[in-house]
């Protein structure tokens, strides 16, 4: 506990002397002002937040009047709910200092609206107990840095645990969202979740429908994007959350894979989830870490399973098709989770071409087969070759070199054929001006039935001279019906 206080201390003590003026205004003005949530858990655990939040007596008025004195632009966040923002210019080389200052108020859900209804309320306290755990709902009034743990946070913090400041059923019942937290404060600080938490987490799970998409989507992005999101997942998966957020997660629980290598499909889904984080690259690297769609794409990889799950004879399980299958399940609960488009066509694009590598180490591949497999991954390559190496989860060693060995033969040709034809960018030998040209046609249909075929030959033979590719168009222009 002294050393969580000393770290403190330390980051405390770094806050910027705007600030600290913030607070004197607040003062001065009668009313209170206390760095609360976020920010002052992070200070125990010696880190500096980017994000200022603070709660403060001042009505919604009240603090715009004392943030348009003190700040060279101010905004209204939501005053509804009692928020407003402001920032202040730092002297040369420092940065801006940004705030947002709320109201003390209480959030409550009527059961049948997606929307909370605010109260705002009088007590630093009281403001500190709708919070959602306890290792939020301390404070630091300003400007006097007086610490306020009225549940007493700080020692959760010390044993990593969290608890909800009132009964936790209440909590779950106020504010639904407060759930999909806290799977992702166990993913992001490595905290567990104390019984009784867990037990209402199960009790309310079905609650969470009332909150909206976008809401939810932001929560689980935040658990997918921490360092370690896999008991993040856990919890989703273990309290019933899973069954009504990501139920394709939840699903795969008790569907055996084909290898028999691991408990079950979601147990081999967070293992490959794992592997991918660890192949992510640094900022100046083809997939900079936190990547969303490279771990959607491993977490959901195989959630087309359960749907074609058919048992053969001989007592064998087969899952035939169930990446085309898993890509249309993934893009349907993406989309209803309201991620943006390119997101969603990235992570189905995945896990529709995540199969594609297996039996290359046994047949191998022609340069066509080679262009094929680049062309159609397209920008999602590097993903993908971080996908596909991520699935080989077997504990066979021998297997796993020999699937390791094949990749790499793989990339090593990818490489020599993209440097020998500009792989990145596969287009036919000649373009649509030229095919209109050397064939006296106009612009139409017939000219991207030439395009395409151009293209097809592009993808099986290489490149060719401008003479081949005439001869060539002319040939197949001869076949057609004129």
């Amino acid at each position: 506990m002294d050393r969580l206080r000393q770290r403190a201390l330390e980051v405390l003590t770094t806050l910027a002397p705007a600030v600290m003026d913030l607070g004197r205004r607040f003062q001065d003005a009668g009313h209170e002002l206390a760095l609360v949530g976020g920010p002052v858990r992070d200070a125990f655990l010696g880190r500096v937040s980017a994000d200022l939040d603070f709660t403060t007596s001042a009505t919604p008025d009240q603090t715009e009047r004392i943030l348009a004195a003190w700040g060279h632009t101010h905004w209204d966040i939501g005053r509804e709910f009692g928020t407003i923002g402001a920032m202040r210019h730092g002297p040369d080389g420092v940065p801006d200092t940004v705030v947002e200052i709320t109201t003390y108020r209480s959030d409550v859900y009527d059961p049948t609206s997606r929307k909370p209804e605010v109260a705002f309320g009088s007590t630093l306290e009281g403001d500190l107990s709708r919070r959602d755990f306890t290792v939020n709902a301390m404070a630091i009034r300003l400007p006097d840095l007086v610490f306020v743990d009225p549940f007493d946070g700080l020692s959760d913090l010390a044993a990593r645990l969290l608890r909800t400041p009132v009964a936790a059923t209440q909590s779950f019942d106020d504010d639904p969202l407060r759930m999909m937290r806290a799977a992702r404060f166990t993913a992001q600080l490595g905290f567990r979740v104390v019984p009784e938490v867990a037990e209402a987490l199960v009790a309310m799970a079905d609650r969470i429908t009332i909150v909206s998409a976008e809401r939810i989507r932001d929560e689980l992005t935040k658990t997918l994007l921490a360092a370690n999101p896999r008991p993040g997942l856990e919890v989703l998966v273990d309290s019933g959350l899973a069954d009504h957020v990501l139920p394709e997660l939840s699903g795969m629980r008790l569907e055996i894979d084909e290898h028999h290598r691991h408990k079950d499909v979601y147990e081999h889904s967070l293992t490959v989830l794992d592997q991918a984080i660890g192949m992510e690259t640094d900022a100046d690297g083809p997939v900079p870490r936190p990547d969303l769609v490279l771990r959607l794409a491993a977490l959901l990889h195989d959630c087309g399973k359960p749907a074609t799950r058919r048992l053969e004879p001989g007592g064998t399980v087969s899952f035939h098709h169930h990446e085309v299958v898993g890509a249309k399940l993934a893009a349907r609960r993406l989309k209803a989770l309201r991620y943006e488009k390119a997101t969603v066509q990235a992570v189905a694009r995945l896990i529709e071409l995540h199969l594609r590598f297996h039996g290359y180490g046994e047949a191998g591949w022609s340069d066509s087969a080679v262009r094929r497999y680049v062309t159609d991954a397209g920008p999602l390559l590097e993903r993908l070759h971080r996908l596909t190496r991520s699935d080989c989860t077997t504990r066979n060693q021998r297997k796993a070199d020999r699937l390791s060995f094949a990749y790499d033969d793989l990339e090593a040709r990818i490489a020599d054929l993209r440097e020998r034809e500009s792989l990145a960018a596969i287009r036919p030998d000649l373009d649509g001006r030229r095919i209109m040209e050397i064939l006296g046609i106009p612009a139409g249909p017939t000219v991207g039935k030439a395009y395409a075929f151009l293209l097809e030959l592009r993808m099986e033979q290489g490149p060719l001279d401008e003479e081949q590719a005439t001869a060539a168009l002319l040939a197949w222009w001869a076949d057609q019906p004129h």
